[in-house]
């Protein structure tokens, strides 16, 4: 079954893209979003980790600043204004949408997130902060945030050729938190995203079979 609902947060209601697997979920996960909102890219992540057994919800993050049901293309203006909209949320509030998204899940077991590109850096803070075990894809503002102590774990996937995550970035996920697992895959920024043509994939499908085998043990 999947569905709009519409989520209470503490900035406001924001629509919800929710999806059920077939019989009893074997726990929950919260899809964040990349810079473009919820659209077809991510309703079909969710698709595939409701097929692995997990309920999942991905929370229309820009209704609290934009016109709700906003999605956006992968065209440049498209992805500037993604970049303002995200930055005018900022990851407070973001992080806060998680955490009313985490609490409505939790009727169906464990919860976990996994979030990609901007998402992928709120999926971080969603380990450090709110103890969700939760795997980041490509999230290029998380080296600021490194130091802060995790309270659930957290995978990182990334890209060998993702300028905007330099190998020396990569590196810096290891040296500041050395017991979480870090992945790199010869591939681009958004290898996950299955158009466009940053897309691979061998790595796509390898991050995935290792973000659900990382579940499978976390939300157990």
């Amino acid at each position: 079954m999947s569905r709009w609902i519409e989520l209470s947060t503490p900035h406001g209601v924001v629509h919800a893209w929710e999806q059920l697997p077939l019989g009893t979920p074997r726990g929950a996960l919260v899809i964040i979003q990349e810079i473009y909102g919820v659209n077809a890219h991510m309703r079909a992540v969710c698709t595939r980790a409701s097929m692995a057994g997990y309920a999942v919800l991905a929370p229309a993050f820009f209704d609290l600043v934009s016109a709700p049901g906003t999605e956006l293309d992968y065209s440049p203006d498209d992805t500037v204004r993604g970049k303002a909209l995200v930055d005018e949320l900022g990851l407070e509030r973001a992080l806060d949408v998680v955490d009313s998204a985490a609490t409505y899940l939790r009727k169906y077991g464990k919860v976990g997130t996994s979030g990609y590109c901007w998402g992928g850096t709120v999926a971080m803070l969603a380990a450090q902060r709110l103890g969700l075990p939760s795997a980041s894809y490509y999230g290029a503002r998380n080296a600021p945030l490194l130091d802060a102590p995790f309270k659930a774990p957290c995978i990182f996937h990334f890209g060998l050729l993702d300028a905007s995550i330099p190998a020396d970035v990569v590196a810096l996920h290891r040296e500041k938190q050395p017991a979480m697992p870090v992945y790199v895959y010869p591939a681009d920024h958004a290898f996950n995203r299955e158009v466009g043509r940053n897309y691979h994939a061998p790595s796509a499908d390898l991050a995935r079979d290792r973000t659900l085998a990382f579940f499978s043990e976390k939300l157990k």
